[in-house]
């Protein structure tokens, strides 16, 4: 018995010394004959001309040829975010795109705005016929056909590498006009339709359908989806509250898309903020009964609807306008699954939407090992894009990414879509790290001098936010505590890669370079980043 404990002992030592030697010792020792660069210090991010982020070994790849230093120092004044997007580091051009980098081409787009037109006006003159017979007023609005309107031109600019590019000025007219022109019709998203009213009310996490979303049409055949105002901005989620209940957010929504573009993912649709006439701008344009029929005037004498699955359809749990304005969020859609199917695929990193359960990826930190085992991340971007995700819902403080979208005309390479915002910015005073656990595991990030330079005091990232905001009609759309815990949770990213370089080397964790995916010379193909 005393020998069989012994060797126990033993065994148990030298798997402690094991793993000591394995995780601490050999790492430092690793990291002797390797210069650490990867400090967000001013030194440490100027790149080198050839090899670099800033110039990618590609012929035909572009960039803006990098200056002395990649860090000028802004001048006194000015604008913060002007300088930041004149960055070098925000200036690496994606290749010129051939037809099968487009997501739509002209032709097919065209073709699908003139049978949504005609569409249109059969529903129109057929509505309009039996509102007659009923003796019933219609609120008609005249709509145009505009080959050039800006929702038309969003669609066209998706491309392989992202949603839109910075500086096209089709997604800041999309942005006026999604503030600005006449809605024409409301009705139920499609997800809310396909509830019909239905709901299972055992179910923690409840149907899409109840969060109180509507699909407005402009009268240019616009399509927007709204999320009305649940909470006040200076208003924290309770800390006894599951993120799978929490309240959507519509200035979360407003504000995903600005830190979207901020960090240069262009994976957010556009976004913007509006006061919406609830009696005007949805009850007296819509044309479903069941949307007419939970609308109602409040003691207080506002306007109010309400969501129409069974467990939510109660009066406290409205929105009301003061007393027809309501703020809300409008989010541009994109193009119809007819003409650009997408799919949605459950995040490795999903959380157990179960009050006592937890997934693999929570109890075990060597998860990401067999994540990269795994089709599709096992090769190309894939695994990069969830990490870059994973830092993004971070800083917005978004647990509820259960899946995600791509296109499939892309197919493996293709980026992901950045959807549905608005349970992010609930809590300010609470960093929720294990939304990191891709970075953290997997030990991998692609756009860490970006960030580094988000974390300077003259490209501040919560200055930079709240100058961008400002562009909202509804600023301010995040308070200052929020603004300013997007600084504290950029450090902790910061810091998170620096323990991973120590433990692995700046090699193995920072990719920095593209290098062409096949040898097509004519048209620019895929860049697979490389460690």
């Amino acid at each position: 018995m005393l020998r069989r404990d012994r060797l126990f002992l033993a065994a148990t030592l030298t798997a402690v010394f094991s793993a000591d030697l394995y995780f601490i010792l050999l790492p430092k020792l690793r990291s002797l004959g390797r210069p650490h660069s990867c400090s967000c210090g001013p030194g440490n991010l100027s790149l080198p001309r050839q090899g670099g982020l800033a110039t990618p070994l590609l012929s035909n790849w572009t960039s803006v040829p990098l200056p002395d230093s990649a860090t000028p120092e802004p001048a006194d004044g000015g604008s913060k975010l002007e300088k930041l997007f004149a960055h070098t580091l925000y200036n690496i051009q994606t290749p010129s795109l051939g037809p099968e980098e487009r997501l739509l081409q002209a032709e097919q787009l065209i073709e699908y705005y003139r049978r949504k037109v005609s569409r249109w006006e059969r529903h129109m003159k057929l509505y309009s016929e039996a509102a007659a017979v009923a003796n019933i007023s219609v609120t008609e609005h005249e709509v145009t056909y505009d080959p050039d309107a800006s929702w038309m031109k969003f669609h066209l600019g998706i491309n392989r590498y992202a949603l839109y590019s910075r500086d096209d000025p089709a997604v800041l007219q999309l942005l006026k006009d999604m503030q600005n022109m006449a809605v024409v019709s409301a009705d139920y998203t499609q997800d809310e339709k396909a509830l019909k009213g239905a709901c299972d009310c055992t179910q923690v996490v409840k149907p899409s359908g109840h969060h109180l979303k509507l699909a407005l049409k402009m009268k240019n055949f616009a399509k927007a989806m709204f999320k009305p105002m649940r909470q006040q901005r200076d208003e924290e989620t309770p800390e006894d509250s599951f993120y799978f209940v929490d309240f959507q957010r519509h200035n979360a929504e407003i504000a995903a898309f600005h830190l979207d573009r901020i960090l240069d993912f262009q994976r957010v649709p556009p976004v913007a903020g509006r006061l919406v006439n609830v009696t005007g701008e949805v009850l007296q344009v819509t044309h479903n009964e069941d949307l007419r029929a939970v609308f109602f005037t409040s003691p207080a004498n506002n306007t109010c609807f309400f969501a129409k699955c069974l467990y939510v359809c109660k009066t406290e749990y409205a929105v009301c306008g003061r007393p027809d304005l309501l703020e809300g969020s409008l989010s541009a859609y994109l193009p119809g699954l007819s003409i650009a199917p997408r799919i949605s695929i459950p995040n490795p990193w999903t959380r157990s939407y179960t009050f006592t359960g937890r997934e693999e990826w929570e109890v075990n930190p060597f998860y990401c090992d067999t994540v990269k085992q795994l089709y599709p991340y096992n090769s190309g971007n894939r695994l990069l894009n969830i990490i870059d995700m994973s830092i993004f819902d971070f800083l917005t403080g978004n647990m509820d990414r259960h899946h995600y979208e791509i296109f499939t005309k892309f197919g493996d390479e293709g980026f992901l879509l950045h959807l549905d915002n608005a349970r992010g910015f609930g809590k300010h005073s609470q960093d929720e790290t294990s939304i990191l656990a891709p970075l953290s595991q997997c030990c991998i990030a692609d756009r860490f001098y970006q960030n580094c330079l988000l974390a300077r005091s003259e490209f501040r990232l919560s200055d930079v936010m709240r100058e961008s905001l400002e562009g909202d009609p509804l600023r301010p759309v995040l308070t200052e505590p929020h603004l300013l815990a997007l600084d504290r949770r950029l450090q902790k990213v910061l810091r998170v890669v620096q323990r991973c370089v120590r433990r692995l080397g700046e090699e193995e964790v920072i990719t920095k370079d593209f290098i062409k995916a096949t040898g097509k010379p004519q048209t620019a193909t895929v860049g697979k980043r490389v460690r």
